[in-house]
């Protein structure tokens, strides 16, 4: 199935390449992420309906790694 390119990223870090393609087929938008260390890949698909729910479980990920609790998260958007 022949899928059209609307946008990508790539993303350097050490020794992994991380490639972020957003792409369009005949059943809809997906994001296809792609890891390549020393020329072995791993991709996973999202779909785009999706992403916002993705996007949102990595920033919960991202604020546990820099030491934000959930309670901090959630103060910090009263303001």
């Amino acid at each position: 199935m022949e899928s059209d390119l609307l946008h990508t990223e790539k993303i350097l870090a050490d020794r992994k390449v991380f490639f972020l393609d957003l792409k369009e087929n005949a059943r809809g938008k997906v994001v296809k992420i792609t890891e390549d260390v020393s020329g072995n890949r791993d991709t996973i698909m999202v779909p785009a309906e999706i992403l916002g729910d993705f996007i949102g479980a990595l920033q919960d990920i991202q604020a546990t790694s820099d030491g934000e609790s959930d309670e901090d998260s959630d103060e910090d958007s009263d303001s």
